[in-house]
């Protein structure tokens, strides 16, 4: 990865604004800065490493806490004024234990739901809390309790019905009967033991 530092607007203390964001579920985890040197050294580590105003040093994420950011990618903006570090993150980006720090509207109240884009890995998590917690009167829990002939026989299931849906061309039902797919698809891959980003970097790979 080459570096361009002269198509990098540093202001007059030689920092720039980073975004970091969670290269598979796209998720916004922190604003930081960085000067050369943290970029330098995020990229000859492969962690993201930043540079603290209030420290006046360099710090690499997770150094104590070990919530390590690795590093995936490193993009500019168009105007060369702000970086992205875009990571595969270990744990929470946020010091209050949040796994962004951006997890509060405008109005400061917490956000309870996932974004549209995060939705399918936030499934995945909280089935793998399903399975692993067991909480009573829990759908999943007991289907996880039934064992895997029974989560495939209702993958198949599942499949049939968004085929007949399909066939069907009715969108409302296409839609109901896809979600019901996926959610049994994704209950499926925990079950298995195969993880989203295994899924994404699979597409990724036949993306031509």
């Amino acid at each position: 990865m080459k570096i361009n530092f002269e198509e990098i607007k540093f202001d007059k203390r030689g920092l720039v604004p980073v975004i970091t964001q969670s290269f598979y579920t796209g998720k916004v985890l922190m604003q930081a800065y960085a000067n050369k040197e943290a970029i330098e050294k995020s990229i000859e580590t492969g962690y993201a490493t930043y540079f603290s105003r209030s420290r006046n040093k360099l710090w690499v994420k997770g150094e104590s806490s070990g919530n390590k950011q690795k590093i995936i990618d490193i993009r500019v903006d168009c105007d060369g004024d702000s970086i992205l570090y875009l990571v595969k993150d270990y744990g929470v980006a946020c010091h209050t234990g949040e796994e962004s720090c951006f997890y509060r509207n405008i109005d400061f109240k917490k956000t309870e739901k996932p974004d549209p884009y995060e939705i399918f890995h936030a499934l995945y998590e909280k089935i793998k809390d399903r399975k692993e917690q067991k909480p009573e009167g829990s759908y999943v829990a007991r289907l996880f309790e039934k064992g895997s002939d029974k989560i495939i026989q209702k993958v198949g299931e599942e499949a049939i019905e968004a085929v007949i849906a399909l066939k069907n061309n009715d969108k409302d039902e296409i839609i109901y009967e896809v979600s019901d797919l996926i959610f049994h698809l994704i209950i499926a891959l925990v079950n298995s033991g195969v993880k989203l980003e295994d899924i994404q970097n699979e597409l990724l790979r036949r993306y031509k």
